[in-house]
């Protein structure tokens, strides 16, 4: 990512991770062994922006497979910035997660508010991270939250939410996390796409027209940018 300041760290635990080494060709954690390194900038802005896209591209070069697509509000919501940006893997990988936070107003108890957004393989574990659920992906909570009626359905698997990912109708499902946040996933891109906000009140902004631009395809020279998201360093 060139001249960027960057925290390397695990996706799984957020813990230190240590490079490929004559014996491991592999990134590794003292807990959660082989992982791709999660690389973190540690500001944001427009020149930054433009250099991990950069670095996702050159990481993700002759893996013959779409990288995760780096998912952001476009048009942002009212009063909302562009916080952190995020991305797991290397060039033995290939780009294997993403996450854009934003930060803003929230809509109902009018306080400030946070949004992750996060695109990643299945079993990576980032997403299930920062949504404060267990195990590698959101699988069984999601066939949960798919079987329930929801409020005036006569029927089950009925969506929570309804935004639109790269020109696509997207559904999400609330699945059931910590009460301090609300965690809306669903699929976009044969990649898993979580929506976390906290608090969970803020979880309403998705009742809006949310609609999603990779970042990596093209990125809107209007972005507002603000003050780096907490939730992308060390905060879950």
């Amino acid at each position: 990512m060139g001249a960027v300041a960057v925290a390397v760290s695990c996706p799984r635990c957020g813990g230190p991770v240590r490079p490929p080494d004559l014996m491991h060709t592999d990134w590794r954690c003292d807990d959660d062994g082989a992982v791709p390194p999660l690389h973190t900038a540690r500001h944001i802005g427009a020149e930054i922006l433009h250099s991990t896209v950069a670095g996702m591209a050159d990481a993700h070069s002759g893996h013959g497979r779409p990288p995760s697509p780096l998912w952001c509000p476009w048009p942002l919501l009212a009063g909302w910035t562009v916080t952190g940006v995020a991305w797991a893997g290397d060039v033995h990988t290939g780009v294997r997660a993403a996450t854009v936070a934003c930060s803003g107003p929230d809509p109902l108890a009018g306080g400030p508010a946070d949004l992750v957004l996060v695109a990643e393989e299945p079993g990576l574990g980032l997403g299930n991270r920062f949504a404060g659920i267990p195990g590698p992906d959101p699988g069984a909570l999601l066939a949960d939250a798919m079987t329930e009626v929801a409020p005036g359905h006569a029927e089950n698997g009925v969506s929570h939410a309804k935004i639109r990912a790269g020109g696509h109708p997207t559904p999400l499902w609330s699945v059931k996390s910590p009460t301090d946040r609300s965690v809306y996933v669903g699929e976009a891109r044969g990649m898993w796409l979580y929506a976390i906000t906290w608090p969970a009140s803020a979880g309403y902004v998705l009742a809006e027209d949310v609609v999603l631009q990779d970042l990596s395809e093209w990125t809107p020279a209007e972005l507002v940018f603000g003050a780096p998201s907490p939730y992308l360093h060390g905060k879950v």
